[in-house]
């Protein structure tokens, strides 16, 4: 029933309402680019493909042949978008347009080619145009939690690009997807706080916490922050993980409803960490490191191993229309087969960037790499719930000991967030951390399930575009 009250007439009344809410919220400039990939980070990538070096080159492989990623493709913008059962859907347009924008972006950061800069441009240019209004069932809130965060990062790789109109996307994103992401963590469509699972609230954080960094939202990064760290719904970080074992292994609260949504789950937080983190806010070490906990947990239990579950009630509905509870007693039956594109920026977080201990997470993101995107992992909507490509995005070089223990300093970091890691005794340093592997051996393999052509192809025009730029100097 709550997925499908409050449709048209309350996605009306939160757009109308919200944008005069933020109008004077900015505050100081943030980092740009400064969502999931900072400055130092696009530079590294084109720098690591250029040199030909394993794993960026079997990543950027897998970019190249994503259909996504070519730059003759062409947006189809919609005035309204819908999502839920009983509406015209057509959000399928949207989510392909917005990792058309996203793949073609990252394309011309890493080899330089600007068709792609302005394939991805035209795609942001057009939706900012034309979009007006996301409806639905419930699942309207999916929809601008999951697409928001990702066309906010598509837009912050070409934000200085000429000819991108920067303020009238920053205009949609204030009036057409912020309000309905942030009325979700204030109001819960006005279901009880527990009705929903916690991916309802880690997509709302996402886009909440993406759309303030583009638009200089101080308060919208306040909100995240904030929720993330002390929201009453089963998104924030304790109650998503909500038992913390002796073992270090903490649980995942949506392993109890099945391994699809879980790692959802541990997907959004990772890229809310990160894009925190890039902005100098430390969500990954907060509560004693309590995400690698539970990323830990999720990533024993997806690789077929056994793992503890506590049993929990959450209570269902919404006062004045139905009330009930659900109780879950065990983990999820698991495919270790199944796999999603979002361990890379965990394992390459805490095992370089931190020098801690994650023997379960540095093994899956070993067996998943090389990480594809968008439209590698299925055709319909889950399989776009993540940007993915982290094995080129995410991976880097081990950092110094000395620096390993420093908070994160990139601009304006936010009062609500910005505490210094924790080094607690159960983040344990120098034991089983190496992702050496991490996708360098991977290229045979996956050249012959994906074919040579694709791999050499997009090396092959690095190359010539490099040897042509030589010439033309």
């Amino acid at each position: 029933m709550l997925k499908i009250a409050g449709t048209a007439a309350g996605a009306a009344a939160v757009t109308a309402a919200a944008p005069a809410l933020r109008a004077q919220a900015a505050g100081p400039a943030f980092a740009h680019p400064g969502l999931l990939h900072t400055r130092a980070d696009l530079d590294r990538m084109a720098a690591k493909v250029k040199a030909g070096a394993a794993p960026y080159t079997a990543g950027f492989a897998r970019l190249t042949a994503n259909w996504h990623s070519q730059s003759s493709w062409t947006a189809r913008p919609a005035a309204t978008v819908y999502r839920g059962s009983g509406t015209p859907q057509n959000y399928t347009g949207l989510y392909n347009d917005v990792h058309a924008a996203y793949q073609n972006a990252l394309r011309w950061h890493v080899s330089g080619d600007t068709a792609h800069a302005d394939t991805a441009v035209a795609i942001l240019n057009a939706w900012s145009a034309t979009l007006t209004r996301l409806e639905g069932t419930a699942d309207r809130f999916l929809l601008a939690g999951l697409q928001g965060y990702q066309f906010a990062n598509a837009a912050e790789l070409v934000r200085d690009r000429p000819g991108f109109e920067l303020a009238r996307f920053q205009k949609m994103m204030r009036t057409v997807f912020l309000p309905i992401s942030s009325d979700f963590l204030t109001h819960h469509n006005g279901a009880y706080v527990t009705n929903y699972w916690p991916n309802w609230d880690l997509a709302a954080m996402a886009c909440v916490l993406a759309v303030g960094i583009l638009c200089d939202d101080r308060a919208g990064v306040d909100q995240a922050v904030s929720y993330f760290q002390h929201g009453e719904g089963m998104g924030s970080v304790r109650n998503a993980i909500p038992v913390v074992h002796s073992d270090g292994l903490a649980e995942w609260a949506e392993a109890g409803r099945d391994q699809g949504h879980a790692l959802l789950g541990v997907g959004l937080m990772g890229t809310i960490c990160e894009m925190a983190w890039n902005q100098g806010i430390d969500l990954y070490g907060y509560d004693d490191s309590r995400f690698l906990k539970g990323a830990e947990y999720v990533a024993k239990w997806s690789l077929g191993g056994a793992v503890p579950y506590t049993p929990n009630t959450r209570r269902k509905g919404a006062p004045g229309v139905w009330s009930g509870s659900e109780t879950v007693s065990k983990a999820a039956a698991v495919d270790p087969a199944m796999t999603r594109p979002i361990w890379a920026v965990i394992a390459n977080h805490y095992t370089r960037r931190r020098d801690l201990d994650a023997p379960n997470v540095t093994r899956i993101a070993a067996r998943t790499a090389p990480e594809g995107g968008g439209g590698d992992y299925g055709p319909n909507s889950g399989g776009y719930d993540q940007l993915g490509f982290g094995t080129l995005v995410f991976t880097r070089d081990r950092t110094s000991a000395a620096k390993a223990t420093a908070s994160p300093t990139p601009a304006a970091a936010s009062g609500a967030g910005s505490a210094a890691p924790s080094s607690s005794a159960s983040a344990q340093r120098g034991r089983g951390k190496d992702l050496a592997s991490t996708g360098a051996s991977d290229l045979p393999a996956w050249s012959a399930a994906a074919g040579v052509t694709a791999v050499a192809g997009g090396l092959l025009l690095l190359r010539r575009r490099e040897r042509a730029r030589r010439d033309e100097a």
